[in-house]
């Protein structure tokens, strides 16, 4: 891989599309890829849930992102001459360092069994999408996976069993392209004991891959300063390629629950905080986004041996619309948590909350820095 990415995770855009979402650049309604590629953006990533669904066909919600969902979305993206990463969750549902929740078809599987049909299911989906001519450029083998993935068998410190898993899915993805690149994904970007315990065992007992993925929020993962030291440590220490999986700055902290309908008692609320905003070196403002996507593509050009190759938005598109939030009260009972539902990021998007283009967006395409 040498392109530099400059990227979109828009995996819920269908489900805002559905519930009213439009999106306009400079006072002009236009489709989501197509204000992104004009605006310098080159790669969507897109997450895949095994099952979204209850037993009695509920959506989960947050995207409904199953494997027709992807496939539509793909061939969007495809069209607008757009790149494709494809985020395997390996999950019903959200799947990050706090839950990572075995399929519900997978439940009574462990072992070698488990490993197969990692291996079978990654296949299966790779094939499909080639059969639909919507082809991935780079596939995510898990989601954030600093605790492991398909718990209690992949739980950290398991970190054996956490290789076998991985490789499976590895290798599932070697047996329909042999030279797709392959990313391993963890979160906490500006963590560096996290990232050389967990990659010193991997390479021990690992397959081949290509890119080392992060996450980098700056309300939850350090400075710039705190990933530029463990990025250059990965550099230094592994020779991989890295991207930033997923980012995101805060451009307000004014309320959006009325865009959803949604009153205090049932609207989650924003994840960015005014506590969490109050912590950090930029402020919530259109200027503090720019700021922070600037110094990101900065930090990025300064990694050492040039193996910053770029970055993913996530949800940059995720307004607040009626119905359109992280889970339904199906997605809720799924995974146990209490709710309530809602957006929780619109104040962190590349659009403001009535979908126009924020200023950020302008300069999304700063690789030639």
């Amino acid at each position: 891989m040498s392109e530099w990415i400059t990227g979109v995770d828009i995996s819920s855009l269908e489900e805002e599309e559905k519930c009213g979402a439009r999106f306009f650049d400079e006072g002009r309604s236009e489709e989501l890829p197509a204000i992104l590629k004009k605006n310098g953006v080159n790669s969507i990533r897109l997450r895949l849930w095994n099952d979204p669904y209850s037993a009695e066909e509920e959506a989960y919600g947050g995207g409904t992102n199953d494997l027709r969902t992807t496939i539509r979305l793909a061939r969007r993206v495809k069209e607008a001459g757009l790149g494709f990463l494809l985020d395997l969750h390996y999950s019903d549902f959200w799947a990050d360092p706090g839950k990572q929740v075995k399929p519900k078809a997978w439940q009574a599987l462990h072992g070698d069994e488990l490993e197969e049909v990692v291996y079978s299911y990654t296949k299966e989906v790779l094939q499909v999408l080639y059969d639909n001519h919507v082809m991935p450029d780079m596939v995510q083998v898990g989601n954030e996976l600093s605790n492991g993935l398909l718990w209690p068998e992949g739980r950290t410190p398991n970190y054996d069993r956490i290789a076998s898993l991985v490789n499976a899915g590895i290798r599932g993805v070697r047996s329909i392209k042999k030279d797709l690149p392959v990313m391993i994904h963890l979160d906490s970007g500006g963590n560096q004991k996290l990232y050389r315990e967990w990659f010193d065992h991997f390479m021990e007992k690992g397959d081949p891959f290509e890119v080392i993925g992060l996450s980098f929020y700056p309300f939850w993962h350090g400075t710039i300063e705190d990933l530029a030291a463990n990025m250059n440590m990965l550099a230094e220490r592994y020779g991989k390629e890295m991207i930033i999986a997923e980012t995101s700055m805060g451009f307000s902290l004014a309320d959006y629950r009325g865009y959803e309908n949604l009153s205090p008692e049932t609207g989650k609320g924003m994840a960015a905080k005014p506590e969490l905003a109050a912590k950090i070196q930029y402020s919530m403002t259109p200027e503090g986004q720019r700021g922070f996507i600037s110094d990101l593509v900065r930090t990025l050009h300064e990694v050492q041996y040039n193996l910053g190759k770029g970055y993913y938005y996530w949800e940059g598109g995720w307004i607040p619309v009626p119905g359109c939030g992280w889970a339904s009260k199906a997605g809720c009972e799924y995974i146990h948590d209490p709710g309530p539902g809602g957006n929780e990021w619109a104040n962190q998007a590349l659009f403001d909350y009535d979908g126009n283009a924020l200023p950020v967006l302008k300069e999304m395409n700063l690789q030639n820095l």
